[in-house]
């Protein structure tokens, strides 16, 4: 396989993982306001916040090196 099949399927995995990060912050948002109408648990609401914005990093974090490696298939 070549270097560039090799980025570029890596590419595609990160595309997955970013979807994969999508989805469940849309899950968790959901589980928020359920939680919130239903006024259960601010514990449970200040868990989801904190969720949410770990995934929010990791979604940063993987679109950075998704950029990282586009910019590297252009040099090849």
């Amino acid at each position: 396989m070549s270097k560039q099949d090799r980025i570029k399927e890596e590419i595609g995995a990160i595309k997955s993982y970013l979807g994969f990060v999508i989805a469940f912050i849309i899950t968790i948002g959901a589980g928020i306001i359920k939680i919130y109408l239903d006024n259960s648990s601010d514990f449970l609401i200040f868990l989801g916040v904190l969720s949410i914005l770990v995934l929010a990093a990791i979604f940063s974090f993987l679109a950075k090196v998704m950029h990282q490696k586009i910019n590297k298939l252009e040099d090849i």
